[in-house]
This record gives C-alpha cells, sequence and structure tokens, in this order.
C-alpha cells in the first residue's frame, strides 16, 4: 500500500460483507477500518457498503447499529463529514447465507446500483463462521455474481481460519477455485496489514547493512513471540475444538516467520514475493520429534486480575486436552539458514501481551576482551515489537564510563508511531484497500496455505492417535510451562523476557 499522503482513491467498487453483524464488522471493519479509509480519502466517492446479516433490520437500523459501534470501538470517530459520508453509504439486505432467494436479492441491488451510476465493481467479504466459506462462494458463483467480463472485476475475501487440516484446506481450496479464480481470491491474514509486519521487508531489503549478516554465518537463533494476557474468555465453544496450533501457526506465526526467512523477491509483485514465501515453507520442517511443547493454563492472576483454569472456563471440556500454549523448534533446509534454529511460541494467559521477533546474531570472538567483564557481554539482538509498542531496537556491547575497560548492553530503539507520528490502525484498511486495488502482494495464494498446513499436519495426527498425553501445565499470568524452557535449554539458550 503506498505512503497515505501519495495513494489514490480505490477505484469505484461495492463491499459486500456477509456476517456483517457479527464482532468482527462491528470491531473493526466497519469501525474502525472503512473510517480511517474515508478519512483518508482513500475509498472512492462512488462506494457503496451492502451489509448481509440474517438478524432483522432494515437500512436505518444497519446505520443506527454502525453509529453505535463508532462510538464504542472508534471514539476518536466523532460526528463529522466523514462519518455522515459513510453512513449514507451504507445498505442491509437481511437474508440466509445459504438462500438462494439472498442471492437473487444482491443480484438486483447491484443491477440496480449499475444501471444508476455505473458501478458494477464488487468485493465480497465473508465474515462469517468458517464452515460458510465455501457454501457462500458457490452461492455467489450460481447467481452469476463471480463473472468477471473485462469492463469489471468481482473478488471475494476469504477471512481465516482457511481449513483446520491440510485435507480441509485442500478441500476449501477445490471447492473455491471450481467458482474463483486464483486472482479474484483473497485469503486474508490480517497480521500482514500491520505496518510493522510490512516493515519486515524494507527493514531487510532497503537497508544494506543487514542482508550480508542475514544468514547462519552470522545469526545464531531466531525466536519468535505471540503472547496475550487473555484468556479464552467467551470463545471456549470453539476454541476447545482448536486449540493454539490451528489458531495461530499456521497463519500468524508462520507470516512472520517467511518474512523473516525468504530470499529477495524479483520484485514487488505479488507472485514473486509469495512465491519467495513458500519456498520457505516447502523448506521447513520440526527439528525433531521432541521439538515441540503443548502446554494449557491453570487459574492464576494476570496483571492482578484473577483468571479461572482453562478447564473452568465456558464451553469448554472439563477434561479438555486442547493446548492454549505451544512451542516449536523448526530449521529450514536452505543454503542460508541451515543449522540455525527457529524457535516460535504463542499462548494465552500469558504475563503480558507482546508479538516480537529477535534475531539473535553469533557472539563476537572474546579474546581481545577477556579481562573487561566479559561475562557481561552478550549477543547482538535486532529485537521487532510488532504490539503493543511498534519497535526495532538493536541491541550491541558498550564501554561503561571510567578508568577501565567495563562492558555492557545498550540498545538503540526506533518507534514507529512517534518518529512518523503515524495513528493506530487495525490492518484491515491496507487490506481491504488493497483488495480494491487488485494487489493481492498481502494475501495467501492456495499452495501457501497449504505448505503451512504440510508442515503441522504430523504434530495434529500425532494429538489424534494419543489419547493419553495431556498438555504441560503453566499458570495463568506466567511466561508459560517450564517444558518450554527446557526446550531452549538443552540448545543452551533461553527465551527472552515476556515483558
Amino acid at each position: 500500500m503506498a505512503d497515505d499522503s501519495e495513494a489514490p482513491p480505490a477505484p469505484p467498487c461495492t463491499l459486500v460483507i456477509f456476517g456483517v453483524m457479527g464482532d468482527l464488522a462491528r470491531r473493526l471493519l466497519v469501525a474502525p477500518a472503512l473510517y480511517n479509509l474515508a478519512a483518508e480519502k482513500l475509498l472512492p466517492e462512488k462506494f457503496a457498503l451492502v451489509g448481509i446479516a440474517r438478524q432483522p433490520g432494515d437500512t436505518d437500523t444497519f446505520r443506527q447499529d454502525v453509529r453505535e459501534g463508532l462510538d464504542e470501538f472508534a471514539p476518536a470517530a466523532s460526528v463529522n463529514e466523514t462519518r455522515r459520508w459513510l453512513e449514507e453509504r451504507l445498505h442491509y439486505l437481511r437474508g440466509d447465507f445459504e438462500a438462494p432467494e439472498t442471492y437473487e436479492a444482491l443480484v438486483k441491488w447491484l443491477a440496480k446500483r449499475a444501471a444508476s451510476d455505473g458501478v458494477r465493481n464488487a468485493v465480497f467479504y465473508l465474515a462469517t463462521p468458517p464452515d460458510l466459506f465455501g457454501p457462500i462462494v458457490t452461492r455467489l458463483g450460481e447467481a452469476g455474481l463471480t463473472r468477471e467480463d473485462g469492463s469489471y472485476w468481482r473478488r471475494v475475501i476469504i477471512e481465516k481460519p482457511f481449513g483446520t487440516d491440510l485435507k480441509s484446506a485442500q478441500a476449501l481450496n477445490r471447492e473455491v477455485l471450481t467458482v474463483l479464480k486464483e486472482s479474484q481470491t483473497y485469503r486474508i491474514d490480517h497480521y500482514l496489514g500491520k505496518e510493522t509486519v510490512q516493515n519486515i521487508m524494507v527493514l531487510r531489503f532497503a537497508n544494506a547493512i543487514f542482508e550480508p549478516l542475514w544468514n547462519r554465518n552470522h545469526i545464531d537463533h531466531v525466536q519468535i513471540t505471540v503472547a496475550e494476557t487473555v484468556g479464552v474468555e467467551h470463545r471456549g465453544r470453539f476454541y476447545d475444538g482448536t486449540g493454539a496450533l490451528i489458531d495461530m501457526v499456521p497463519t500468524h506465526l508462520f507470516q512472520l516467520l517467511t518474512l523473516i526467512a525468504m530470499e529477495p523477491a524479483t520484485s514487488l509483485d505479488a507472485d514473486a514475493l509469495r512465491f519467495e514465501k513458500v519456498k520457505v515453507l516447502n523448506a521447513m520442517q520440526l527439528a525433531s520429534a521432541d521439538s515441540v511443547v503443548r502446554g494449557q493454563y491453570d487459574a492464576g492472576k494476570v496483571k492482578g486480575r484473577s483468571v479461572e483454569a482453562y478447564r473452568q472456563s465456558p464451553d469448554v471440556a472439563p477434561t479438555s486436552r486442547t493446548e492454549t500454549y505451544i512451542a516449536l523448534k523448526l530449521l529450514i533446509d536452505s543454503w542460508r539458514w541451515a543449522g540455525v534454529p527457529f524457535y516460535l511460541r504463542t499462548g494465552k494467559a500469558l504475563a503480558a501481551r507482546r508479538t516480537e521477533i529477535a534475531v539473535q546474531f553469533k557472539r563476537a570472538p572474546l579474546a581481545l576482551f577477556k579481562d573487561s567483564g566479559i561475562d557481561h557481554m552478550r549477543s547482538n539482538v535486532l529485537s521487532l515489537c510488532l504490539q503493543p509498542c511498534e519497535t526495532a531496537s538493536l541491541r550491541f556491547s558498550a564501554k561503561v564510563p571510567g578508568p577501565s575497560v567495563r562492558i555492557a548492553p545498550v540498545e538503540m530503539t526506533f518507534d514507529y508511531r512517534d518518529h512518523f507520528n503515524a495513528a493506530p490502525k487495525t490492518g484491515y484498511e491496507t487490506l481491504i484497500y488493497d483488495c480494491m486495488n487488485g494487489d493481492a502482494t498481502l494475501f495467501r495464494r492456495a499452495d501457501e496455505i497449504e505448505a503451512g498446513w504440510r508442515i503441522v499436519q504430523p504434530l495434529l495426527d500425532a494429538w489424534r492417535s494419543d489419547q493419553t498425553s495431556k498438555p504441560a501445565a503453566y499458570q495463568a499470568g506466567s511466561a508459560g510451562p517450564q517444558e518450554a524452557d527446557a526446550l531452549l535449554a538443552r540448545d543452551g539458550r533461553q527465551w527472552r523476557a515476556i515483558a
């Protein structure tokens, strides 16, 4: 996505959101993502949003619901010209997602719009439960809503999770691509819309100081952490059938890993970049059978707030073996990364909310400083924090002031928001805008989805066949199970603090 000050508005189009009354649409897509796009003049003047849901209502009640959503989730979006502009372009169709009548009504609405202002371009956003992705795409195809004739385009954004294992992901890809071309299919992962995630490529490839060191000769290992303080809360029914591996690893964590590990692409073209990411996934494997740790949180306190044990959460089975934490050691079989371990971890009800990529370099030869506080001389680390802060920090060694040579670690830190005076965004702004412009760079291709599932499928198969093993327990508010610490300790390493 181009700089907001230079980017033109998207082409005239209609955005159709299936599941517009759900949490995703209400909390993120409409308020504040579409509002932010409208405020930055990135939506076209000929823009319309059609919300589709099962709930009773009409356009007036939908607009009122959006007003309330903006008040609650985007308080900065006070009543102003932008807000009125957006509200005027909101429309509502009530209907069942699997009923042909719903799509017949949508065909008529879009035809009426095409007759009145000539706009036939449309984006269909599937903000629904995953089991409806295939049926909705099929119904769109049957109604002729996915046809393109060169003078207008039709695109479909599909939310995650895209499948629950390799077999289901392959089946969904077949179902979707029977109706749509790959160029019409936008499989979304909102992490890729975050400015700090996109900045990884710029940091790596636009700065000559990093690329010569970005290999097995200089990098000791890489840690990727996605830590959450929230527990399962009201999502027990969904989460107990999913778990940390399915929910986070093939999506968010693998996306971050591929951006760190990919080779330079030949261009910024979407397929060129996605080809390099798929190459990383195809070369990736678990380091060994015992390089995985599953955990499940017990009762504890997070930031002073009492959290009940996962098994006591609503809609969670009292004997559940679902993991709320997972740590992995992965290797990439390539010239650049041979022998360099990638340690991934993610979990709920942890001590702090933090998403971080830490690239730890090998230690410098120490003979010169053998009498200069060598025990305190730590490895250089490049840390990219994506949330809650948005920073890039480089740790290096420096001399402590005084007559003797003593060494201490120091950090240089770049704060993304402060430097650019950038207002926080959800990430959906970038992705919606890019889809409207036909830029698939930040969306996942079918082969990328399936390559990610192939890596974790052996774990899913092993857990399903083993009905006796249980996840390791860890206290809510901690950094995770001790077994995860042992995973790195075996290699003479340790996790970075979650703080």
